[in-house]
């Protein structure tokens, strides 16, 4: 169809060979003003919404023009079915599991091609792909899977690691929360309570009480739960917590050993829960018992464990996910892995033929941990070396961010700075994040790239020039 500024969108089906798995539901968007170049954008969480590529590429600022607007054949799917949230039920299907996991992206991307091709007699000079969260991993997937069809890709806290992550980090939540009758739980005020203390604590250690911590580092090196403990460790009520609670959230906050890896790591990452990390979105529930089926007041990562150990893995809508042990389920576990991970994933293709990449994540993420993102970096680090990883990929921390809001809702030029980068040859120095927070709009800090972080100087606290890129404390 066709509308009045000119764009032709198609939209369409590309259908399963097993007659009972859903199609992929795809959008493509033909400007008449096309400037050569497509835009793939990615979904997010299990995805099963039509992503239509007509409006804003994800944190892109706000007030500016969208890719369609400027020209790019922008295009996206459902994922290969549809579902809210984190229905996992097409994962009972292995063909709409395999459209999940990876194959969606490229059926998608070659219907593009064909269109464009129809449409404008030419393929694209440039193939983009732009997403943040399950985008995020589809953006590397992307890059690591089909290097011959993407120039550059924007990884947002990429849950490159589906199956670990909700497996792994799903399964230490539930058994730190919910073991023992629930002894370890945090109802909302216990939660506020810790927040609170950690935010007391750690808010000035950037040199500025703004609501962001940024060093998060001497945060970790700062604050002490045990400030919070009850007397004689007993739990009497929500002004303090208890041994069995402080126990709780020193697993969340610790990097653990799964006993065998999952698309070739065995490590689950710590979680934020001492050095940004609120839980005001992503909570830890208002239950201090699961339900099975889950009710929906649970954790939230408890509730994509239930979903992965359910649906997934055991294909038992019906599993109660308290009594999942992932010893016992190791060979499933790594087969599903196969399909949903990229943990392990080669990017050696997309990097000799001159591809870029940007990978972020926000500091104070209690959706994806900034340790997950890290651990996926120096993994690239221990492959390529620091040298040669600098020359297709940067990585950038953003303090005050978590999944997509926070006390700095991040915003930046991700698809300007890939541009030039991929097609000038002007790799990214000096960027600048914006807050898109209604209250504190407009204000800036730079986009600083890991290990270092945002250390105010001196000036203006609502501008980036009153802060320096820092890797000391």
């Amino acid at each position: 169809m066709a509308d009045s500024g000119g764009q032709c969108r198609v939209l369409g089906d590309i259908h399963p060979v097993d007659p009972a798995a859903p199609p992929i539901t795809y959008e493509v968007n033909l400007p008449a003003n096309w400037n050569g170049r497509a835009l793939q954008m990615g979904g997010g969480g299990y995805d099963g919404t039509l992503v239509t590529g007509l409006g804003s590429y994800a944190l892109q600022p706000d007030g500016q023009p969208t890719p369609l607007q400027q020209g790019f054949v922008t295009l996206g799917s459902d994922g290969g079915h549809e579902g809210a949230g984190f229905d996992s039920s097409f994962g009972l299907n292995d063909e709409a599991l395999a459209n999940y996991g990876t194959q969606s992206i490229k059926k998608t991307h070659d219907v593009a091609m064909a269109l464009m091709k129809t449409a404008f007699k030419r393929s694209p000079q440039r193939f983009y792909f732009v997403g943040f969260s399950q985008g995020g991993h589809e953006a590397i997937n992307a890059a690591g899977l089909y290097p011959k069809d993407y120039d550059g890709v924007v990884a947002g806290t990429p849950s490159y690691n589906v199956t670990m992550m909700h497996a792994g980090i799903g399964g230490v939540y539930a058994k730190a929360l919910y073991a023992n009758g629930g002894a370890g739980w945090l109802d909302p005020a216990k939660t506020k309570l810790l927040v609170n203390a950690v935010y007391s604590t750690c808010d000035g250690l950037d040199g500025v009480k703004d609501g962001v911590i940024a060093n998060t580092r001497g945060c970790l090196d700062t604050f002490d739960v045990t400030s919070l403990r009850c007397p004689g460790g007993a739990d009497t009520g929500d002004t303090c917590l208890s041994d069995a609670q402080i126990g709780a959230t020193n697993d969340i906050a610790s990097t653990h050993n799964l006993g065998f890896p999952i698309a070739g790591n065995s490590l689950v990452p710590a979680a934020p829960i001492y050095y940004g990390a609120t839980y005001g979105v992503f909570t830890l529930g208002t239950v201090k018992q699961p339900s099975v089926p889950a009710s929906g007041k649970e954790a939230f990562q408890y509730a994509v464990y239930n979903a992965l150990v359910t649906n997934i893995v055991t294909r038992n809508p019906a599993y109660d996910p308290m009594t999942f042990n992932a010893l016992d389920w190791s060979a499933r576990l790594q087969e599903v892995a196969k399909q949903l991970d990229s943990t392990n994933v080669d990017l050696s293709a997309f990097a000799k033929k001159g591809g870029k990449m940007l990978l972020t994540t926000g500091l104070a993420d209690d959706g994806i941990s900034p340790e997950n993102t890290t651990a996926f970096y120096q993994r690239q680090v221990s492959t390529f070396g620091q040298r040669t990883l600098n020359g297709f990929m940067k990585y950038y921390t953003m303090p005050g961010f978590s999944h997509g809001f926070g006390a700095f809702n991040a915003r930046y030029d991700a698809l300007p700075t890939l541009m030039n980068w991929v097609e000038k040859g002007k790799a990214p120095n000096h960027l600048t994040m914006v807050d898109a927070n209604a209250a504190t709009a407009g204000r800036t800090r730079p986009l600083c790239e890991y290990p270092q972080w945002v250390k105010y100087t001196g000036g203006d606290v609502n501008k980036a020039s009153s802060f320096t890129c820092t890797s000391t404390n």
